[in-house]
C-alpha cells in the first residue's frame, strides 16, 4: 500500500485552499446550466457554447480534487508553537547575502510559496539549504543565475 505523504503548510495556506475549494464548489452549479442552455442549442458537435462549458466542467472537477487531495494531505504546522535554534518549516530567517545586506524569508509549504513576499517553499534550493541551519552557518545554493552564498544571521519562529 502507498504511503500518503504530508503536505506541511500554514493555517492561512489551508484557509486560502478551503476558500478556493468552496469557490469551485460554488461555480459547479452555473457550468451545469451553461451545459444545459448549449444542449438546448441543438447539434452539439458544432456548438463551441457546449465545448467550452464541457472543458470548464472538467477543469473545475480536476482543481477540486487537486484540492481535496491537497486538504486531506495536509499537516498544518504553526510557528509561533515552534522553538529551537536550527531553520525548520515555518521559520522566519534572516540572511546576509554577499554583500552584507539583509533579506528574509519565512519557510512554508509549496502552495503558500512567494519569494516577492518573502515567503519560499521549502522544496526551494535555497528552502532545501536552510533546513537544519544554525545562526552564523554559510549556506551555499546553486541558482539559475550561479552560485548563491548566504549567512543565516537570525531565525524567528514568527
Amino acid at each position: 500500500m502507498a504511503t500518503v505523504e504530508k503536505m506541511p503548510m500554514l493555517a492561512e495556506g489551508y484557509d486560502k485552499l478551503q476558500a478556493d475549494l468552496k469557490r469551485l464548489k460554488e461555480e459547479r452549479p452555473q457550468i451545469v446550466d451553461a451545459i444545459e442552455e448549449a444542449r438546448a442549442h441543438g447539434d452539439l458537435s458544432e456548438n463551441a457554447e457546449y465545448h467550452a462549458a464541457k472543458e470548464r466542467q472538467g477543469q473545475i472537477e480536476a482543481s477540486i480534487a487537486q484540492l481535496e487531495d491537497r486538504m486531506s494531505r495536509a499537516q498544518i504546522i504553526d510557528p509561533k508553537e515552534l522553538s529551537g535554534d536550527k531553520v525548520v518549516f515555518g521559520a522566519t530567517v534572516t540572511l546576509l547575502d554577499e554583500d552584507d545586506k539583509p533579506v528574509r524569508y519565512q519557510i512554508v509549504g509549496e502552495t503558500e510559496a512567494d519569494a516577492k513576499l518573502g515567503r519560499i517553499s521549502y522544496n526551494s534550493p535555497l528552502g532545501r539549504a536552510l533546513i537544519g541551519r544554525k545562526v552564523d552557518d554559510e549556506v551555499e545554493v546553486t541558482v539559475p543565475s550561479g552560485d548563491r552564498y548566504y549567512l543565516v544571521s537570525k531565525i524567528e519562529f514568527i
